[in-house]
C-alpha cells in the first residue's frame, strides 16, 4: 500500500510507558481516522506495500497503535497484513470487483430507504450543498476531493437511518473498493462522472422510497460499476 500523498494527523506522540489509557485510545483514534480517510479517498495505491514503522513515521505515532488499527482492516477486508509487517491495499480483481458493486446494490438502497423517514429539510439542504460542491470538484478535476465529498453525501444520508447493522457493512465494502476507483479516476479524469444526487435529493423531498432506491441504485451503477469495469476489462 503506497500513499500517493503523505497521511497526517494532529496526534501526539504515542509511545510513553506512563502514557494514560485513555491517551492511547485518542492516539488510536487518530490514527483509524487518518487511515481510513486515506482509503477513502484513494491516497493508498492497490498493490503497494509500505511498512507499519513507515507509517508510524508519517503518522508521528509509534508502530503500536498503527499495528492495531491496521489489524482491525484487515478483518474488515480492506488490507492485508503481511507477515513480514508490510501492508497493502489488495488488488482489484474482476471478481471481487463484481461482488463488491452487487453488495453495494443490494444494502445501500436498502439503507436510504430505512433513512428517509428520518431525513427533514435541513438535511436535504446539507446534501444540496455538499452536491454542489462535487460539481464544482467534478469541473475541476480534483479526484481526491469528489472522493471525500461523494463519502460524505452518501453517509449524511446513511447515518439517518441509524442502523447497527447494515452501516457498518457498507462502510466496510466503501473501504474495500475506494483506493481502486481512485486509480480508475486517475486514468478517465473526472469529467465522466455520472452521479444521481439530485434525483435522490428530489426524492427526499418528495418521500418517495421507491425514487430514492432507485437513485442510489443508479447512482451506484453508473458512477461506479460502469467506469470500473471499463478499467478492468481493458477497455
Amino acid at each position: 500500500m503506497a500513499a500517493q500523498r503523505s497521511v497526517s494527523t494532529a496526534g501526539p506522540k504515542d509511545g510513553a510507558a506512563d502514557a494514560p489509557s485513555s491517551a492511547r485510545g485518542a492516539t488510536r483514534g487518530q490514527v483509524d481516522t487518518a487511515i481510513r480517510a486515506g482509503l477513502l479517498t484513494g491516497r493508498f495505491i492497490p498493490g503497494k506495500a509500505v511498512t507499519i514503522r513507515g507509517l508510524a513515521g508519517e503518522l508521528g505515532v509509534s508502530p503500536m497503535p498503527v499495528r492495531e488499527v491496521l489489524q482491525r482492516l484487515s478483518a474488515e477486508n480492506a488490507l492485508e497484513v503481511k507477515s513480514n509487517g508490510r501492508v497493502q491495499v489488495p488488488d482489484m480483481t474482476k471478481d471481487r470487483f463484481d461482488e463488491v458493486v452487487k453488495a453495494r446494490l443490494l444494502l445501500e438502497p436498502e439503507l436510504a430507504e430505512r433513512a428517509l423517514s428520518n431525513l427533514s429539510a435541513r438535511d436535504v439542504k446539507v446534501l444540496t450543498a455538499i452536491d454542489d460542491d462535487i460539481d464544482q470538484r467534478i469541473v475541476n478535476g480534483d479526484a481526491e476531493a469528489y472522493m471525500r465529498l461523494n463519502h460524505a453525501f452518501h453517509f449524511h444520508l446513511y447515518r439517518a437511518s441509524n442502523s447497527k447493522v447494515l452501516l457498518p457493512l457498507i462502510d466496510s465494502l466503501w473501504l474495500q473498493f475506494a483506493p481502486f476507483m481512485r486509480t480508475v479516476y486517475g486514468r478517465v479524469g473526472t469529467a465522466s462522472l455520472v452521479d444521481h444526487h439530485k434525483e435522490a435529493i428530489r426524492a427526499i423531498e418528495q418521500q418517495d422510497n421507491q425514487a430514492l432506491r432507485d437513485a442510489i441504485a443508479g447512482d451506484i451503477a453508473d458512477g461506479m460499476g460502469i467506469l470500473g469495469n471499463e478499467i478492468l476489462n481493458g477497455t
